[in-house]
This record gives structure tokens, sequence and C-alpha cells, in this order.
């Protein structure tokens, strides 16, 4: 036992002004009432003690000087309260001045954890100490005057940098006020117990109780007993709770590393690494994950750059069939023929190995690995201190299947239906209405109309310039290699065999190269030129090489060749098509977000020969956010700026197609609003109204519209055209052209157009503007 003086506060001033004094006189009168109370032998020793105590006639109040007199009442009062078969090296036990942050005496144990930890990482500023200080206090007054339990805090928490391990622990100091007489100095107010309950729950208690309740209004005498506790593994516990608790979209990698540093801290070893490995699932099946969760040797083991995705199906679902845990000291002793998935560990050089199954609700979730790297290791007791943590692992892994699984089904709803986050208010809405009336009415089958109103219509397209004369040369070229290749083999088979067959069908190579070298190919002239090169004379080929086996060599040859150079020509094209339109969508999905932030907005793409969109934008999508006119005009600078930039982007591409291929940019006008309606039966979005209607129609029949009494396409190679009816449509537009043109990313020259009639539509007009190269 020790008698050292040590103020915890750590010299922190906090001014409060207590009236409070040592006393052992709260310690006899509790010792008096045990043994009036006690029915066993310890009453024997609960005398002894008392005994001991009134023969040292000791004074109502004490200083430290005198206390420290008494060394043997000191040694009788631990005693007294020290389990009965501790020992002192293992019990953090101290006695301090009553609500005074000042220590007089305690065990060895509790003043080397003091000393040797001198800077508590719990960091606490001047006003946090003292309110920590002023809660213990009220907490105490409120309990033994008003017989109120409030939820101020009796304890503290401190952190402490361990020096060996570099790990964080945590102790909590529990202080027993069960020895402290408090006197109040006169009479007490009543308190509003309702009042005091909502400041508590507002945070200002403390503030509130010291304006009507003044801790100068009360006297303290007696002795504070306090215990130490290492709360290190609940405290690593809570922080993966609070992770979890706390967890976003996008921080999983700093998730992890917190989650890990927090399993360091449990099992108090820096140097055990761990690994953890969520099993996610798609149609019930297992498949890779993306997260590398720490020092990524798990996915090693089991992720894509070293199984297949039916390897790691069958292994992982065999490991779900019968999740055991496994541990070896050292994994390079463990045989290799009855543990081969151990091989992986070996190469990488781990020494110390468990795996742990993770499970959730039942469910098993995933993996947790733990492991050193050699020539470090741990044993059964350590893979043991784990098990406190398993529980917020499984409800972690399961928040991270859940996120993945709900990626999947936004990618669905994104790509593959026209339920967008913009709208899935809506949908969210309805489907809800449905269930409620279908449960009131069994017999109700349909759901309420899905509709936006007073909408604005943006329409765009970014077509690849004569895409079907591109394809139709394409073909011919092919069917034209192809026949020649095939006439050629004719003439040289000729040298082997002569029939009226063979002549036939040199006949007909050289009728159909003819054909295949007309202007333009009809669909029929194509689907039969086609079959006799793929059918007839490859039946034929085939019957003259059995029937001429000279021949057989050069047949052969030229049946490889052409499997290998069919559509050479076509596959060039679409190689680019789709490199065009790949990067086309890219740019498009890469502005989602930035569109979306701007003001929600349907937006939905079409594949063609190129890429076409529909974008509605007003009040109805969004009902909770205000919509303006600067949000309109800040969605169409977007799409004038997005035509620039996209027509930038696919010239830059010419160099890196197989064959070269360039885009048309075409903005539709339209400054009314229509209405949208989702078509359960097309599951899509579609306009409502005959004028409605008439926008859709439009759109359909622009896209190969002339310049009015000219043969000339509107369209054209690295620029823009903004098709519009009326001069008051294209209004908006107009000071975007010119900033665009002040920033050279278009040409200053603008083309005012007129366009040709088209059926049922009359009076179309067109700006057109060149855009600059970069």
């Amino acid at each position: 036992m020790q008698q050292l003086l040590i103020d915890f506060s750590g010299n922190l001033p906090d001014g409060l002004q207590i009236d409070t004094a040592l006393s052992f006189k709260p310690f006899m009168t509790f010792l008096q009432k045990r043994i009036a109370e006690e029915k066993t032998v310890k009453v024997d020793f609960f005398k002894k003690i008392l005994e001991k105590f009134e023969a040292a006639n000791l004074p109502d109040e004490l200083t430290i000087p005198q206390l420290y007199e008494h060394t043997e009442l000191l040694e009788y009062l631990y005693a007294s309260m020290a389990p009965m078969f501790s020992t002192e090296e293992e019990t953090l036990w101290a006695l301090w001045v009553p609500v005074h942050p000042t220590i007089v005496y305690g065990t060895e144990s509790f003043y080397t954890v003091l000393q040797s930890r001198k800077t508590d990482l719990i960091n606490r500023s001047l006003e946090d100490y003292r309110k920590d200080r002023i809660d213990m206090i009220y907490s105490f007054i409120l309990k033994r005057f008003y017989n109120y339990h409030s939820p101020l805090k009796n304890e503290q928490y401190h952190a402490y940098q361990n020096d060996e391990s570099g790990l964080l622990q945590y102790y909590t100091v529990h202080i027993n006020t069960e020895f402290i007489e408090a006197t109040a100095k006169g009479p007490l107010p009543e308190l509003n117990f309702g009042k005091l309950h909502a400041h508590l729950t507002q945070n200002t208690g403390t503030e509130y109780l010291e304006s009507i309740l003044p801790l100068e209004l009360f006297k303290f005498r007696g002795i504070s007993v306090s215990t130490i506790q290492d709360v290190t593994a609940e405290k690593a516990v809570t922080n993966i709770t609070k992770i979890r608790l706390n967890r976003k979209a996008g921080n999983d990698e700093e998730i992890y590393k917190s989650v890990i540093q927090s399993l360091k801290t449990l099992v108090c070893n820096s140097k055990i690494e761990f690994d953890i490995f969520p099993f996610l699932r798609v149609n019930g099946k297992m498949v890779y994950g993306f997260g590398r969760g720490g020092t990524g040797i798990l996915y090693e083991t089991w992720g894509d750059q070293r199984l297949t995705p039916e390897t790691f199906q069958y292994q992982a679902s065999s490991y779900a069939a019968n999740p055991n845990s496994f541990f070896s000291r050292d994994v390079a002793k463990e045989s290799l023929r009855e543990f081969s998935f151990l091989q992986t560990f070996v190469n990488k050089g781990v020494r110390s190995l468990a795996l742990m199954p993770v499970f959730h609700n039942g469910v098993l979730v995933g993996v947790l690995a733990m492991h050193t790297w050699a020539p470090e290791s741990f044993d059964e007791k350590t893979f043991a201190k784990l098990e406190p943590a398993i529980t917020p692992l499984g409800q972690l892994m399961q928040i991270y299947i859940d996120a993945f699984n709900l990626e999947i089904d936004n990618i669905i709803k994104e790509k593959f239906t026209s339920i967008q986050p913009s709208v899935q208010w809506k949908f969210n809405e309805i489907a809800w209405d449905y269930l409620y009336r279908k449960k009131k009415d069994p017999s109700i089958t349909e759901t309420a109309p899905i509709r936006f109103t007073t909408v604005y219509p943006l329409y765009g397209a970014i077509d690849i310039r004569n895409s079907t004369v591109e394809r139709n040369q394409a073909i011919q070229a092919d069917l034209e290699h192809q026949l020649k290749k095939l006439g050629d083999l004719f003439a040289e088979a000729q040298s082997y065999h002569r029939s009226t067959l063979l002549d036939g069908m040199i006949f007909s190579s050289k009728t159909w190269l003819q054909t295949v070298g007309q202007e333009q190919l009809t669909t029929t002239e194509e689907g039969n030129v086609t079959y006799f090169l793929q059918v007839e004379s490859v039946e034929y080929l085939q019957y003259l090489a059995t029937e001429e086996p000279k021949a057989k060599t050069i047949i052969d040859s030229y049946l490889k060749t052409i499997a290998e150079v069919t559509d050479s020509n076509k596959q060039a094209l679409d190689q680019s098509m789709t490199l065009l339109n790949n990067s086309i969508n890219k740019y498009l999905e890469s502005e989602q977000e930035q569109l979306q932030a701007a003001y929600p907005c349907y937006f939905e793409k079409f594949r063609t020969d190129g890429i076409e969109y529909d974008i509605y934008i007003g009040q109805s999508i969004a009902p909770d956010r205000p919509f303006s006119h600067f949000h309109l005009k800040g969605i169409r600078l977007w799409q004038l700026t997005s035509m620039a930039n996209i027509a930038r982007l696919t010239k830059s591409m010419l160099p890196d197609m197989p064959k070269a291929l360039h885009t048309t940019q075409l903005i539709f006008l339209h400054n009314n609003t229509i209405d949208i309606s989702f078509r359960t039966d097309e599951r899509k979005f579609d306009v409502e109204g005959a004028y409605n209607i008439r926008y859709e129609m439009i759109k359909k029949r622009i896209d190969k519209v002339h310049i009015r009494h000219t043969e000339e396409r509107l369209t054209q190679p690295d620029k823009i055209a903004l098709i519009y009816f009326n001069d008051k449509d294209v209004e908006d537009y107009l000071p975007y052209i010119h900033y665009l043109q002040g920033e050279k990313v278009l040409d200053s020259e603008v083309e005012t157009l007129e366009l040709e009639d088209l059926q049922g539509l009359t009076g179309l007009k067109a700006l057109r503007v060149t855009v600059l190269p970069e």
C-alpha cells in the first residue's frame, strides 16, 4: 500500500470552491449499521475494525498528515472493502478526498497504473474536466437529498497508449460515494423534476442545476473510494459497434482500418493481422466481393486473381455448408494434403492462422481471419479473446451485404428499368397505396397510375454519321472479299477436277459477285448471297474434298481462312460503333451525379446506332424541392455543354477506331411543359395527351431532316444542331451559345436555318454551331 498524494485533475483549475474534508465518521457509521444487520461470522470482523477506529479517538475532520498517522486503520479499511481472495497486486483501489480529485492512499497497482500512463489520450478541455466533475457531484446530491437517480455520470473513462504494443488501453474509474456525509448548510429549494429532466435530455442539466442548486449550499465530509477497471476489451467492441452505426457509403476502406485496429486492441497485440471477408450472394450463389478488408490475404485466397467464379462458388458453398473454425499455431507444419487451402497462406509467409465463421441472425455472413507473419505467432487463448467482437462483426458484415444488394438493385433500376432514384419515391407511394387498398379489398388488382405533370422535356441525340450506309458498305465488302476467295478456289480446283456441277458453282459465284458490286443490296439479295456462301458452297466443297482428295488441302485452307475473316469489315465497324457508344454512355453516366444534385430529373437513354436521351424536369419530379426557371436554365446549359464535350470526345477517338466514324449532335427545343405517365405494360414512361404525343412524333422524324431547298442534311460532324419551331423556344440557349463561344468551345459563327417540311410538320427552324477542337 502507498501513502502518496496525487492530484488526479492534472492541475487543471476548475474554479470550484467546495467545502470538503476527510473524515472516518461516515465509514464508522456504515460499520455500525452492518454490525446490526449482519447475520454471519463477518460481524466479528466488522466489530474488530470498529473497535480499532473507536480506540484511535479520531477527530471528526482529518488533515492529510493526520490521516497518514493511522496506517493501521487505513489497512483495515482496505481489508474491509477488497475482495476476500484478491491480492494487492491485482486490486486497483484508492482513497480520495471526498468529491475532490485528490488521491491520498491506495494499492501499489493503483498508483502504478496512474504513474505509468501520464498522458490521457481522451482529450479533455478545462470545461470538459469541470463538467465531468460537477456531473458526478450533482449525481450524488440528487440521489442523497432528492432520491432522484439522474443520468449524470459518476465514472470516467481514460485512454493511454501501451508503450510496448503501441495500442490504446482503456480504463474506467468508478467512484463510491457511500462513505461521504453531505450536509445542507441551509434550506434546499424544491426541484421541478419535469423541467430538470428536460434540461438533462438537452445536455444543459449541469448549467440548470448550478443556477438553482449551487454547490456552496453543501458541505462534504468522509472519504471517496475508487477502483480502476481495465475495460479495453469492452471499449474495443463498443468501437466496432459505433463504426457499424456510423457507416457511410464510400468509406469502406476507413471502416476496415478502424475495425481491424479495434480487433488488435481487443487481443492486445499490434503484430496480429486481421482480414474480413463478407459472403456476397447473387441469386443465392456466392460471388466475389470487391473490398479488401485488412491485409487482403483472404481475398487473394478466395478472390478472382486465383479462383474462377465456378471454383469460388464451389469452395465458398462447401465452407458455408460446414462452417467450422480453424486454428493453427504454425501453418507450415500442417498437412497440405489434408488442408490444401493453406498453401496460399504458407506461400505468403503466414505463421499462425485462425479462421472463424461469422453469423448474423443464424445466417453465415462471412469469415474473420486472424494471422501473423513469420516469425510471430499466437495461441488459442489469444484467439478466444475475439469472441465478444463476433456479434458486432456479424452486424457490420450484414450491413455490407445489404449495401451490396442495394447497389445491385439500383443498377437494375438504373440500367434495366425506368425506376430511377429521382422517381423512386413515387413508385414507393403507389406501391404502398396498392398494398394498403389490397389488404382492405383483396379483389383489387390494379395500381394507381404513376404520373408526373407539367414537366419540361429535353431531347438529345448523338448519331453515328451515315451508319446505315457504312454498314451496307461493310457487308458488301465482306461478301465481295469472300466471293473472290471462293472464285479463286474454284479456279484452282478445276486443275484437279472438272464437272458441270463445278462449272455451275463458278457461274453462281460470278453472278453473285456482280450483284454484290451494285450500289446497294436489298435485304433479300443479302440473305441469298449469304446462304450461298455459308451453306451451298460449303456443302459443295465438303463433297468435292471427298470426291477429289487432291483438292482437300486447298479446300481446308479456304474454309479456315474464311472462318477467320468472313466479317472483318463489319466487325471493324461494330467495334468502332461499340467504342463510340460506350464512351458516350460513360460520359453521360459520369455526369449523372452532378446533374441530379442540381435538381432531380428523370434521365432515360436509348441505344440506336448512337445514343438518344430524354430528360424530364419539373416540380412534380421532386415535390419537396422548390423548382424555378433557373433549374431549367441550368440543365439546358448542361445539355449544350455536354453535346460540345461529346463532339470533342468522339473526334479524339478517331485514331483508336478500326473504322473511322463521325458523330452528329442534335437537340430538340421544346419550351412548353408536358405530362408523362408510366406504362405498366411496356415498363416505361410515355407522354400523355394529343399535344404531348405530337412532341414524340416530332422527335422520331427530325433525325434526317434536310435544310430547306437543299440536299444537305442538317446534322453534320463537328456541329451541334438545335431544332425549334418558335423563336421564343431558343431564347434560353442563345446566352449559352455566346458563353461557350467566349470559352473557345464553339465557333463564333451561328447558322440560322429553315428546314424542309416533313409529314405533318411545317415551320421547323434550326440553329447550327461548330464545335472547336480542343
